[in-house]
């Protein structure tokens, strides 16, 4: 029997569902929906296998979802009459060739646990048994997942960092662990197009609009690579109020460097985040993370204070014989950091960055807690590694970052954030959820206005504050920093004097302070919510003989008040709706509401970014559950970050 393969049309629908009825049983087959979504997805191929010469007939059908690095048989089906007559054989032999010429690493696949012929019949081919999945269709029906590997050598070279140069001939450094090419091979070889693994490092001579330098970048970010400079960076350099903007908050660390200089003037060359200018070494690698560029010049001046004049990228001609030996030391050191260099037992799919801060006493999570989210991760083919706030520099190594540390927007917390979404990174907390999260007077005019009950509250402008603005105030009262957390910066009052003494101390702080009327309740809801999804539920009750949840006067073993946590399904439908509403106005990314229940009502109190998830406590109902979906949340954003999002649907 003559047969051929050819990419599916949308006039394949009628055929596939035909297929489906014929081929499979019923708790396997997929609706007409789901066919229909497989022909139109850019992460999925419909191949279909048809008899004949001149009039070709359709006989079989393959579904493929296509990974990063393997590529998974979401069903393979011949009609009964051509079963045993080499079909699913040549279908399979087509996504071995797919997998073999796209240089993917293994191929994947789901079958029937219960049907003994059809398994025999892909560990024939070579296929490996990995797990066997429980009511995997349907409760009853387990499927055993299979894996067949290609040769390491497809893959296993494959270069990760690239130096693009004008000239090649002008890199004479041949001991830096990176391939050297040039613009022309990076454009057009076909090589470098589809590899997203690849760092890009743009040497070029000129990052000018519409230059080689500036196609470069252009392209690798297109690419999926990382790529330094990126085209965000590269249009800083011409804005010196971008520049001016963007070091402030180095400022302090720039004034101390600089506090020895004698000139009005002075600049400095930084070489991948170093200088052999004494005195700079803390300066350099800080610039360098905040204009990530292999080779630049900084200009500074002064007026009263040291302010940046202006940056310009070096290329290497401009680079003395004697200073390139300096920038040749300096790449071999930045390429044989261990970041460039790991050897993993394990093939990982993905990297994760876990911010913690080690001398944090009260952390979002506890240390079995981040060894649950690890254990998560790799179970899911993503490497975890924990970073401090001193590991900016390898933020670009990683695909995604999860803030485990109480995150501020005057700390390192949020630039970190922003660093690493600008860096194209999934980030958990992103920094508008950072922003938004830690202002009460931002949530108090979002939930006004859109109709969310809050406690009565009422804000006080430095500037416009007058004492008879207390008039209408309820005693007790409590009166917050807008940026307060976990109980700090929240004070009640029980008359008008206290409060008074409280403002004066608050608007030396903040131009704008909150006052709210008193609602005491013996505990608060917080509903843990990722994706717009319920995640938990805890009852989190005051500390005793104290109002508040924390009661940092305390002793220490009282500090805080008994936890506890119930099942998604036991929350009061009126609260965990709320709940919902109250985040989904903030983003879709990992959050904590908390809100009171009095008298038959719901008051959302705050949505908090970064919410506590410890051992025993958050996680008491689902356990390891728990981890696998705020690591499943991150594997999905990755993915469709990468364009590899999978529409799967159950069979």
């Amino acid at each position: 029997m003559t047969l051929h393969i050819r990419k599916s049309s949308p006039e394949d629908l009628i055929f596939l569902e035909k297929l489906e009825k014929e081929s499979f049983p019923a708790f396997q087959r997929n609706n007409r929906r789901s066919l229909a979504l497989s022909l139109s997805s850019p992460f999925q191929e419909v191949w279909i296998a048809e008899k004949g010469k001149s009039r070709r007939r359709p006989v079989g059908a393959m579904v493929l979802h296509l990974h990063k690095k393997s590529l998974r048989i979401y069903s393979i089906a011949t009609l009964p009459e051509f079963q045993s007559k080499g079909v699913g054989r040549f279908l399979l032999t087509h996504a071995l060739n797919l997998a073999t010429s796209r240089k993917q690493e293994k191929l994947i696949l789901e079958a029937d646990a219960s049907n003994e012929k059809l398994l025999e019949w892909y560990q024939q081919w070579g296929f490996q048994p990995v797990k066997t999945v429980k009511d995997y269709y349907a409760e009853g029906y387990d499927c055993l997942k299979l894996e067949y590997l290609l040769p390491a050598s497809l893959y296993q070279n494959r270069m990760k960092n690239i130096i693009v140069v004008n000239q090649p001939r002008t890199w004479h450094f041949t001991d830096v662990n990176a391939k050297i090419i040039s613009v022309k091979e990076y454009i057009n070889n076909s090589e470098y197009h589809t590899d997203n693994s690849l760092r890009v490092f743009n040497l070029c001579s000129s990052y000018q609009y519409q230059s080689y330098g500036y196609y470069v970048s252009l392209l690798a970010s297109a690419r999926g690579q990382r790529v330094i400079p990126n085209v965000t960076t590269i249009r800083d350099f011409s804005s010196t109020g971008v520049i001016r903007s963007i070091t402030t908050e180095i400022n302090e660390l720039l004034q101390v460097a600089l506090r020895n200089v004698k000139e009005k003037e002075f600049s400095m060359n930084v070489y991948f985040g170093h200088t052999n200018v004494r005195g700079m070494k803390r300066l350099a690698p800080k610039l360098y993370q905040l204009f990530e560029t292999p080779l630049f010049k900084v200009y500074f001046i002064r007026n009263g204070e040291w302010m940046i004049k202006k940056i310009q990228p070096l290329n290497l001609n401009r680079i003395s014989d004697d200073e390139l030996m300096v920038v040749n030391e300096f790449a071999r050191e930045y390429f044989d950091k261990k970041r460039f260099n790991k050897s993993r037992l394990t093939a990982y799919k993905y990297d994760l960055a876990i911010l913690v801060n080690p001398q944090e006493t009260t952390p979002p999570s506890c240390n079995t807690a981040l060894k649950l989210f690890k254990q998560a991760a790799n179970r899911k083919g993503i490497y975890t590694e924990f970073i401090t706030k001193n590991d900016f520099d390898k933020i670009n190594e990683f695909d995604a970052l999860f803030i485990r540390e109480t995150t501020s927007v005057n700390n390192h917390t949020y630039e970190l954030s922003r660093l690493a979404y600008a860096e194209g990174l999934v980030v958990i907390d992103d920094p508008w959820s950072i922003l938004r999260c830690s202002n009460k007077i931002y949530q108090n005019e979002l939930f006004r206005n859109n109709k969310i009950l809050t406690p009565q509250t009422t804000v006080f402008t430095k500037n416009l504050f007058h004492p008879k603005d207390l008039d209408g105030v309820s005693y007790p009262a409590v009166i917050k920093q807008p940026d307060s957390a976990f109980s700090l910066g929240i004070t009640k009052v029980n008359n008008e004097e206290e409060a008074l003494e409280v403002l004066n101390t608050l608007f030396r702080k903040s131009d704008m302070v909150i006052c709210q009327e008193f609602t005491y309740s013996e505990f608060d809801w917080r509903i843990g919510i990722i994706d717009n999804t319920p995640l938990f539920a805890c009852k989190y009750y005051m500390t005793r003989d104290h109002w508040q949840i924390y009661n940092w006067q305390g002793e220490a073993e009282e500090q805080s008040g008994d936890s506890e946590t119930l099942p998604v399904s036991e929350v009061p439908a009126h609260v965990l709706e709320t709940a919902l509403k109250a985040a989904a106005l903030i983003g879709d990314g990992l959050y904590g509401v908390d809100l009171k229940e009095i008298a038959g009502k719901v008051y959302v109190m705050e949505v908090n970014d970064n919410p506590n998830i410890d051992f025993g406590i958050e996680d008491e109902i689902l356990k390891e559950k728990l981890y696998d979906m705020v690591i499943d949340s991150f594997l999905d954003r990755i993915e469709i970050a990468k364009n590899l999002k999978r529409y799967v649907t159950s069979k």
